[in-house]
């Protein structure tokens, strides 16, 4: 019996690159253009929405300025009160990636979730921050604290993983095994090192644990940085690796995909990698930590 659920997931440009300008003003510039996506999704009767990682702003990592603290707000705050009655218009759950300051000098890379009643489930903070050429993440944010929660809407159970988090198993696994249905990356990835892996580590995680993945990704380039070219190719993949529905490389877009939840019983009922796990035999992981 199929229980088929559609979901969205945006990618966008920034329209306001010009770090001369406040950030709260270049914040509501990228707030203003995802709105009408936000309102196409809800028009199409999407269930489940996910944004682009910090979607409300530049992706300033590149930089070192501590401007950019700026951009930081309080999760539940301003953003989710903004979104929550959109999601309540039209029954549309979302995953909504921010800046978040949760104190004085502690920030973290965060994506709330709002149910379909406009209700904030909670919050997923990244968990895996990069230090590499180009980056400069440490920078900004502090390693998530909040293991690898997974939130129940309306339409389905829901996990969420951000950029960098991708490359790791061992928290897909946790998703998994907390119960996620469908997972939300959220990234801001461009082209060049990492990105013959964007199709294929994402696949790797569905069919290890029997989900479905929702990997969004930025396009275009910002500035003042230039550090590369946002790819875009946001996509939906199923339980078997398969991909569902694949977004361009370059065009602000909204991707919508329907998918069947059923296929998850299927395919665990098929492949027992939950049941054939040996916990006991992986004392190593501890050992080399």
């Amino acid at each position: 019996m199929s229980n088929v659920v559609r979901c969205g997931l945006i990618q966008c440009s920034n329209p306001l690159n010009d770090e001369k300008r406040p950030v709260a003003e270049i914040q509501e510039a990228m707030f203003q253009k995802h709105l009408p996506f936000i309102e196409e999704a809800g028009k199409k009767k999407v269930q489940i929405l996910g944004l682009q990682e910090i979607f409300n702003g530049p992706y300033f990592c590149p930089s070192q300025d501590a401007r950019w603290y700026e951009a930081a707000e309080s999760v539940p705050g301003p953003t989710v009160e903004r979104l929550a009655p959109i999601a309540r218009k039209y029954d549309m759950a979302m995953v909504v990636p921010v800046y978040e300051k949760a104190m004085r000098g502690v920030y973290f890379n965060t994506a709330a979730v709002i149910d379909a009643d406009g209700k904030y489930l909670g919050k997923y903070r990244k968990q895996h921050i990069p230090q590499v050429a180009g980056f400069w993440e440490k920078f900004f944010f502090t390693p998530g604290d909040g293991g690898y929660p997974v939130f129940k809407t309306r339409y389905a159970t829901v996990g969420v993983y951000i950029c960098y988090d991708r490359h790791f198993p061992e928290g897909a696994r946790c998703l998994g095994l907390n119960g996620a249905e469908i997972v939300f990356n959220p990234s801001a990835t461009v082209a060049g090192v990492s990105q013959y892996l964007w199709k294929l580590e994402q696949p790797a995680h569905a069919v290890a644990n029997g989900y479905f993945v929702a990997a969004s990704n930025r396009v275009g380039t910002e500035g003042p940085w230039n550090i590369g070219k946002f790819y875009g190719t946001s996509y939906f993949v199923n339980p078997r690796g398969e991909f569902v529905a694949t977004a361009s490389e370059d065009k602000d877009e909204l991707l919508v995909a329907d998918l069947d939840l059923s296929q998850i019983d299927e395919i665990r009922n098929k492949w027992q990698f939950f049941r054939d796990r040996r916990p006991d035999a992986y004392a190593e992981l501890h050992r080399k930590a």
